[in-house]
């Protein structure tokens, strides 16, 4: 039972009057009353106003008010919010996805933006766009999500955290109250199956590979594939590559930030394979723009070009798995390289924090034995070295 009465509140004089359990009468020097409900949110106390009286709330209306809230609030809930959400237009889901792309994409590539958008308008607008987005809970995300977790792993993770991104977003503009626990999202999603890593050639059958390949037409495509092997580098670096990154007096490919994954520069030493394929393709295509064009003008090439001939060759490695070809190569044939350089020429981060701090150096003349090693193993006819088909045996003498 509350210590005010409506009597009291009506008569009551300029001071703060408390009714128990968080809920005071403040009523200032004019007379004006009004109604504060005091609560904790994340450690801190949060004074939260309820309105006036008796214009907007009276003495049990503000007590029925107060008690709602304070429910929330011990469930964690930020008051403030959901008391001001009747106050608030509350969008859909869509509308809140747009919303986030149109503020999010200020700091993304532009694939990025257009996969987290597409994405979504693919996978999950169809089954929850048109909910509230303060109504969109755990249920209706494992809804969405059902169709895509078993059947497409990869892709479900990334649509999980897209839309747990959307979901943040419309908190923090005060149409929502917490968001689902990712935790319980998985619990109530089927366990996905192992696996899901990108399939490898085994890294002995790579030198095999490339002299199939050199044996074929020189295509915009073949060179970017096999440029692609011989610098470790990710598909989609090699497609957007540019002869303005390339010095080949230096030997080296400078991927600028918005190219990379990680958001930092990177620079690539060239072996002399690698650079026998930057000639090929400046003679065929010219050194200007793209290196490796599309087919049509100043157009970079579909990631699916390179897929294309991988599967032309009955392979059932991808693309970027050579990149994992090239780590275990490095790890089991060059074991004088510190494992170090091998994770930088991937452009991977090394380290911890501090480590990272205080490492200033790049390694460039390590990273450069480590690609020269790898060009002279997978390519040895590009790198002056006779045939492509070198034994493990010989190799080991080579690269050692």
């Amino acid at each position: 039972m509350g210590k005010l009465t409506e009597l009291k509140v009506k008569n009551a004089k300029p001071g703060t009057y408390g009714d128990g359990a968080g809920l005071y009468l403040r009523v200032k020097p004019s007379g004006a009353k009004s109604w504060v409900l005091r609560v904790q949110f994340q450690g801190r106390r949060q004074d939260i106003g309820l309105g006036g009286y008796p214009a907007d709330r009276s003495l049990a209306e503000a007590r029925e008010e107060a008690a709602k809230l304070r429910k929330l609030a011990r469930r964690g809930a930020n008051a403030i919010a959901e008391r001001d959400r009747e106050k608030v237009s509350i969008p859909t889901f869509t509308a809140a996805m747009e919303a986030t792309h149109r503020e999010k994409k200020k700091g993304w590539t532009d694939k990025a933006a257009k996969s987290f958008e597409q994405s979504l308008r693919d996978h999950i607008v169809p089954r929850i766009g048109a909910k509230r987005v303060d109504d969109v809970d755990a249920a209706a995300v494992i809804a969405a999500l059902s169709s895509t977790w078993i059947a497409k792993p990869q892709i479900a993770k990334k649509l999980r955290a897209r839309v747990m991104q959307v979901l943040r977003y419309a908190k923090a503009q005060g149409w929502r109250g917490p968001v689902p626990e990712s935790k319980d999202i998985s619990d109530g999603l089927a366990k996905q199956p192992k696996g899901g890593n990108f399939a490898a050639m085994p890294f002995a059958d790579v030198p095999a590979f490339m002299t199939d390949q050199l044996g074929k037409e020189d295509t915009s495509g073949r060179l970017a594939l096999l440029f692609t092997i011989l610098t470790a580098a990710r598909s989609g670096e090699v497609r957007n590559a540019e002869w303005t990154q390339v010095d080949l007096e230096a030997r080296t490919w400078t991927r600028p930030a918005v190219m990379m994954k990680m958001r930092d520069k990177h620079v690539v030493t060239l072996n002399e394979a690698s650079i026998a394929i930057l000639k090929r393709a400046g003679e065929l295509f010219g050194k200007v723009g793209l290196i490796f064009p599309g087919s049509r003008p100043k157009s970079t090439l579909s990631d699916m070009t390179l897929s294309k001939i991988m599967r032309a060759s009955k392979q059932t490695a991808t693309v970027h798995g050579f990149r994992s070809s090239f780590r275990d190569w490095a790890a089991e044939m060059m074991p004088t390289i510190p494992a170090m350089v091998a994770e930088m020429a991937l452009a991977h981060k090394v380290g911890t924090a501090t480590e990272q701090a205080y490492l200033r150096s790049d390694l460039r003349d390590m990273r450069q034995s480590l690609m020269d090693a790898w060009g002279r193993f997978v390519a040895p006819s590009l790198s002056g070295e006779g045939d492509n088909v070198v034994s493990l045996d010989a190799a080991k003498k080579s690269t050692g």
